[in-house]
């Protein structure tokens, strides 16, 4: 019997080669690149493009993948860390990777009303890759609100934003 195919999805980053990597875990079945997933959290399917292997820094296109496998998904629209892809005719749920509650906050702006958008953009990407990171806009100051696990996580982000993103 052709076992169905079921894989979690545990880290997504941005790769300024490729843009969105999706990594997942495939616990059953098969993956072939160029093929068509369900997201069956968000019941949205999923175009599968290119379909890499990771070595380090070196990676390598492949065309299929099989049970117990790590992959990097590339492009990726609506999945995030945590979601389940599966055969859309087998939808099914894994269990869902619970993150603490952020537990502490700052209020950051940019310098200059030209980093804005730049600000934006880096916040949406990184908190699409951290899932214990958390933004918020507050409605009363229309301040941003960066949530994080402590005091060197948030200095983390921020010094990543000023290096991979340029804001300052």
């Amino acid at each position: 019997e052709k076992e169905k195919f079921v894989a979690l999805a545990f880290k997504v980053m941005t790769d300024k080669f490729v843009g969105s990597l999706t990594f997942i875990r495939i616990y059953s079945g098969k993956l072939k690149s160029k093929s068509a997933v369900l997201n069956a959290g968000k019941n949205e399917t999923e175009g599968i493009g290119r379909m890499l292997l990771m070595h380090a820094n070196n990676r390598e296109d492949i065309n299929e993948a099989k049970v117990g496998d790590i992959v990097a998904l590339v492009g990726l629209k609506k999945t995030i860390t945590g979601d389940t892809l599966c055969s859309s005719d087998f939808p099914i749920l894994l269990e869902r990777m619970e993150f603490p509650d952020p537990v502490i906050e700052i209020a950051i702006e940019p310098k200059t009303t030209s980093d804005q958008e730049k600000l934006g953009v880096a916040l949406n990407r990184l908190v699409a890759e951290d899932p214990s990171l958390r933004m918020s806009v507050n409605a009363e100051s229309g301040q941003t609100i960066l949530k994080g696990m402590g005091e060197l996580h948030l200095e983390i982000i921020i010094d990543r934003m000023k290096r991979e993103f340029n804001v300052e």
